[in-house]
């Protein structure tokens, strides 16, 4: 990212929308696949969803694509470190994230989710629980937020709504397409 009063030859990256429904027994995040180097479409099937935790949890990342993939290992040492504790897991990684000079870096957000819970995170040291069991992050991530919360209380199940959602924010955001990687598990 840029910061003010820096310019840059490349123009900055963007891509993502990530989103988190948990309703009726079942959590899903679901995420776009298009990544962006400015105007251009420089891939359209990233896989941005992944599952961790030997499968037990689920977690999506909106940013730089190193940096989350650097964030996934250190969740899924973090999982290993707390077993079968996501929360506590996502805390102590905001803690390295907010505090080691290396971590403080990384450009990215994640939502991440398990039978229990379903927290975002940031490199602020965020970790929240999302209201109503809904969440989006990234550049669309707003768009499919909104038509996520719209659609909750319709006779859907949450993959019915992740999937209508990420549609709405792919009409809507230029920066994400209708390449989806869905994931859930069942609570």
């Amino acid at each position: 990212m840029q910061s003010e009063g820096t310019s840059s030859a490349y123009p900055g990256w963007h891509a993502t929308t990530i989103l988190m429904v948990r309703k009726e027994g079942q959590v899903v995040i679901g995420g776009d696949g298009q990544v962006s180097l400015g105007p251009t479409i420089i891939k359209s099937n990233a896989r941005k969803v992944r599952r961790l935790g030997k499968g037990s949890v689920i977690a999506g990342f909106a940013g730089a694509t190193a940096d989350a993939f650097t964030l996934f290992e250190r969740l899924e040492a973090k999982l290993e470190q707390y077993p079968n504790q996501l929360t506590r897991a996502c805390v102590e990684l905001a803690k390295d994230w907010r505090t080691d000079r290396y971590l403080r870096r990384l450009e990215a957000m994640m939502l991440v989710a398990d039978r229990e819970a379903g927290l975002v995170l940031s490199g602020t040291g965020d970790v929240l629980e999302p209201e109503g069991g809904i969440m989006g992050i990234g550049s669309g991530g707003m768009y499919a937020l909104a038509a996520a919360r719209a659609l909750a209380d319709q006779p859907l199940t949450a993959e019915d709504i992740v999937r209508r959602s990420m549609a709405i924010a792919g009409d809507i955001c230029v920066y994400t397409n209708g390449n989806l990687v869905i994931e859930s598990i069942a609570i």
